[in-house]
């Protein structure tokens, strides 16, 4: 099938797509869950089909250093590795690598970085990231960028801004040349840090290039969000409108609102399930710490009228006992619900642009939903970085 993105774009101004690609048609806005490791940690890919995902995010960078893009590639691909026949979107591994600031050396041709499994010095430019992805088989792959830090000054964002589109320019000549599989889309990444002239102008220059689709890099990197969403704002002007837009690690529920109100169209984050293994449920009226003491006796569910297991067979108390006795069951169950609620959200508001209704729905929404969960708000859920030679836990072993 060819790849594809056909957009309409409603009364009231927001956007709906239809985005073709080899292993099936998306509905955009769209919410991708993250598999980094091939996996969205605790479901199975049909419980997955089952709530309504449609596309999936996993990581060039971790795939490839375990267990490696080539055993990937033998066993058939990342679909068939991981049982999954739906679109794979891969981001090229850019974000992972500048997040390993001590351990890496940033060179003209790509980056030098020391792994965090086991210390050994590792390579990654242009061609690798494309070849990388081409093993893997992805539907989506990503350019490699350079992730400027926040917050830096004009100078580094612009080093970063050249240096990301001369990479991006390889890329998609290594594509031109060698193809990443059969209808396989390219996107490019919009770089420049908090400064407005310089995303209008990457994002300008991406396409003169031409790419398929145009992601928003180097946002939720530690800015206010305030400063967010000028990064985004400035962004999309210059970007095509018959291509998609994605916006890289976003989001909360309420800053997936506003990406869509500002004509984003695909958007990806941990948070779902980061949190739901730390005991935090995503509800209509905010977030809830399923592991407090008042849900100690508590017999309703999470979320009245939800149609996950958790809420359809299971109270509050009896998620909170799971939790407090540390039972695997708690993971899977809160999991479940957290994707769940992101997947209706999505449906609702594609429903709300579609009846040209989505202005009243985003304000109900927000009036409704009085504790934001923005990143910042679970910072202690934040991984610690990584460090070069430490040893991974047992059950991660290959």
């Amino acid at each position: 099938m060819p790849a594809s993105f056909e957009v309409a774009v409603t009364a009231e101004g927001f956007r709906l797509g239809r985005l073709r690609t080899p292993h099936g048609e998306i509905e955009t806005p769209v919410f991708m869950p993250v598999g980094t490791q091939a996996t969205v940690k605790t479901m199975l890919p049909s419980e997955l089909e089952q709530i309504g995902v449609s596309i999936l995010l996993a990581n060039a960078y971790h795939l490839n250093l375990r267990p490696g893009a080539d055993l990937i590639a033998r066993r058939g691909g990342l679909h068939r590795f991981m049982g999954w026949s739906k679109p794979i979107l891969t981001d090229s591994g850019g974000y992972q690598v500048f997040s390993l600031s001590p351990l890496r050396t940033v060179q003209e041709h790509g980056v030098v970085f020391r792994s965090h499994l086991d210390g050994a010095e590792c390579f990654l430019g242009p061609r690798e990231a494309m070849e990388i992805q081409r093993n893997l088989g992805s539907d989506i792959a990503m350019v490699l960028d350079e992730c400027p830090p926040w917050p830096c000054n004009e100078s580094t964002a612009r080093e970063a801004v050249e240096r990301s589109i001369r990479w991006a320019r390889e890329c998609r000549a290594w594509k031109d040349r060698a193809a990443a599989g059969p209808g396989a889309l390219l996107f490019g990444i919009v770089q420049g840090g908090s400064h407005a002239a310089l995303r209008d102008e990457c994002a300008r220059r991406l396409v003169e290039i031409g790419f398929d689709g145009y992601a928003i890099g180097g946002v939720s990197v530690g800015e206010p969000e305030p400063e967010m969403l000028r990064a985004v704002e400035a962004s999309v002007p210059a970007l095509p409108e018959d291509r998609p837009r994605y916006a890289m690690g976003l989001g909360s529920p309420t800053q997936i609102l506003e990406m869509v109100a500002r004509g984003v169209d695909m958007f990806d984050c941990v948070l779902p399930t980061r949190v739901a293994r730390n005991g935090v449920a995503f509800t209509p009226e905010g977030y809830l710490h399923i592991s407090a003491g008042r849900y100690r006796e508590a017999e309703g569910p999470l979320q009245e009228g939800c149609p996950c297991p958790a809420c359809r067979g299971f109270s509050r108390a009896y998620l909170r006992h799971l939790f407090n006795t540390e039972e695997i069951l708690a993971l899977r169950l809160v999991t479940w619900h957290n994707l769940t609620f992101y997947l209706r959200l999505m449906g609702d508001l594609r429903d709300a642009i579609r009846h040209n209704a989505f202005a009243a729905f985003r304000r109900e929404f927000l009036a409704r939903y009085k504790a934001p969960a923005t990143p910042r708000s679970f910072e202690r859920f934040r991984p610690r970085p990584p460090r070069a030679g430490r040893k991974p836990p047992p059950e991660s072993l290959p």
